[in-house]
């Protein structure tokens, strides 16, 4: 069999351009070179180093649980076995970026994406696009749990009829998967930790997110976070607290309908932006932001 395409962001004159895969490929693991394997250990090492007292007790726990070390690429076929007893779901190999529909069908049928190929030794500390290591170490773990298991397969299926409403309703959806899914914080006895892929696959972010002075950490609120915009190429000047997976949970349980029709005529809060009403645990001070780029 071929090996599978590796579909990459085209730089452009414009910045990035999104490029984007459909199909579901077999995992290329014998085609791995040792560079590659070095890269999974080198970033694996370096995440598992920093994180102990950041993220949360249920991704450590379940990093050791699912199977994954420093000493080679997991393989999918090897995770899969222990996440389908876990919760149901597995890991399927994709070639890059999927476009919006495919990526929630996936989801609703407990299915997680994953870039089968890792970047470069150039890109160790930032790539514009997830990879293997982002999509496996950042979301494999947290797809052992049962709670935040249910959560993302309720995303999933909100997400297709998201997408069957309009653009508005996506973005309002893609706001609440970037400050949940990819850049949350959750609060526990032993203080605020990590829980999103972005940050707990990344190592300045794991240290700014919570140790920064310069961000807001405010809590969540589905409204507020579904008209919040957001930052692809900084780090994110505005992250969300929830109290528990339950709560995100329960978010997904109502009909999201009524809510996008309600949200369409309203406008978007800035990224750093705090509002009398927000639940503040600490209120950023600004200092490097910049003030253009939301999305």
């Amino acid at each position: 069999m071929d090996t599978p395409r590796r579909v990459e962001h085209q730089q452009t004159d414009r910045g990035y351009i999104p490029v984007y895969a459909t199909g579901v490929v077999e995992q290329p693991w014998s085609d791995y070179s040792a560079t590659d394997h070095a890269v999974w250990a080198q970033l694996f090492r370096r995440q598992r180093a920093i994180l102990p007292g950041r993220a949360c007790r249920e991704f450590m726990e379940n990093v050791e649980r699912i199977g994954m070390s420093a000493d080679a690429i997991p393989k999918f076929d090897d995770l899969n076995r222990v996440l389908r007893q876990a919760t149901g779901w597995e890991l399927v190999g994709v070639e890059g970026l999927l476009p919006d529909h495919v990526f929630f069908d996936h989801l609703a049928h407990r299915r997680f994406p994953v870039t089968w190929w890792i970047r470069k030794p150039e890109q160790l500390d930032y790539i514009a696009e997830p990879d293997l290591f982002h999509d496996l170490f950042g979301h494999a773990p947290l797809l052992m749990n049962p709670v935040f298991a249910d959560y993302m397969q309720a995303y999933g299926r909100g997400g297709m009829k998201a997408h069957g409403i309009g653009a508005d309703a996506l973005m309002n959806l893609t706001r609440l998967y970037w400050y949940t899914v990819e850049f949350g914080l959750i609060r526990t006895d032993e203080g605020l930790r990590i829980y999103g892929a972005g940050i707990v696959s990344s190592k300045g972010e794991s240290i700014h997110s919570l140790e920064s002075a310069a961000p807001n950490r405010l809590g969540f609120d589905l409204e507020r976070v579904m008209r919040t915009r957001y930052k692809i190429d900084t780090y994110q000047q505005t992250y969300f607290v929830i109290d528990g997976f339950e709560q995100l949970f329960e978010a997904t349980r109502p009909d999201f309908a009524p809510l996008y029709a309600k949200l369409k005529p309203l406008s978007a809060y800035p990224a750093g932006e705090v509002l009398p009403t927000d639940k503040v645990y600490q209120r950023g001070s600004g200092e490097g932001w910049v003030r253009s780029g939301d999305v």
